[in-house]
């Protein structure tokens, strides 16, 4: 049992130190945390439990903040992680085998069962930028969806 939870400990502190990058590490293909005093414009995402985001795809422009609003009206714990599909399989692999692992990244929020949340990001680069909620079985069920990020006008 010590060496179960030492092998989860030491697990969920890699998980922490291979996704806590920093403001300056995230500057990505997905961007970068956004400042509050920047917000573009605000967009209100639904978590229900039928698995599913509404909307499931928002369209941004480059270089616009935008402040997500997370709405979870159901009875299970939810979240919004944004990243590359390849990343977000991988963490929700993890997520299978460690339930209990806590997160506290700038590009993810978790929405408690009748809470709202909120999640403020910088979109640097054009392209798609995946979601998904990492709760686990959520994502294997269709918990996903997609922002847009298309090039800003001149």
């Amino acid at each position: 049992m010590q060496l179960h939870r030492w092998l989860a400990t030491g697990l969920i502190a890699y998980c922490h130190v291979a996704h806590a990058h920093g403001p300056d590490k995230h500057n990505s293909a997905i961007g970068q945390p956004g400042d509050a005093k920047r917000v573009s414009r605000t967009v209100e995402i639904t978590m229900s439990d039928a698995m599913r985001f509404t909307p499931s795809s928002v369209s941004v422009q480059r270089n616009e903040t935008i402040r997500f609003v997370l709405r979870n009206p159901g009875q299970l714990k939810h979240e919004m992680v944004l990243g590359t599909i390849s990343a977000l399989q991988k963490h929700a692999a993890l997520m299978i085998k460690f339930p209990d692992m806590a997160h506290s990244d700038p590009n993810q929020a978790s929405v408690a069962p009748g809470h709202t949340g909120e999640l403020i990001w910088r979109f640097t680069q054009t392209g798609t930028v995946d979601f998904a909620c990492l709760q686990p079985g959520h994502y294997d069920a269709g918990m996903k969806g997609q922002v847009m990020v298309g090039q800003a006008a001149p």
